[in-house]
């Protein structure tokens, strides 16, 4: 079942993994670093483009960021 908070856990994870700040994230999917602030302590989600170039960026599903599966690796490859 999807949560904001995992959502917000997950994002925050990757984005610390790859050592990127809020505003670097926030300049790579089109958004204000508020907006990534709002998601990482679950109160905010975003689009659904926005979550495919999260997935892209750091290598992960959406699945595993939609808190779906504990699995992060994506079943397709993202170039395809």
């Amino acid at each position: 079942m999807f949560s904001k908070e995992l959502f917000g856990q997950r994002v925050l994870e990757q984005r610390k993994k790859h050592g990127e700040t809020q505003k670097e994230l926030a300049q790579i999917v089109g958004v204000g670093d508020t907006q990534i602030i709002g998601i990482e302590h679950g109160r905010n989600t975003t689009t659904a483009e926005r979550i495919a170039l999260i997935c892209e960026h750091y290598g992960v599903s959406s699945d595993y960021l939609l808190g779906l599966t504990d699995d992060p690796a994506p079943k397709y490859p993202l170039d395809g």
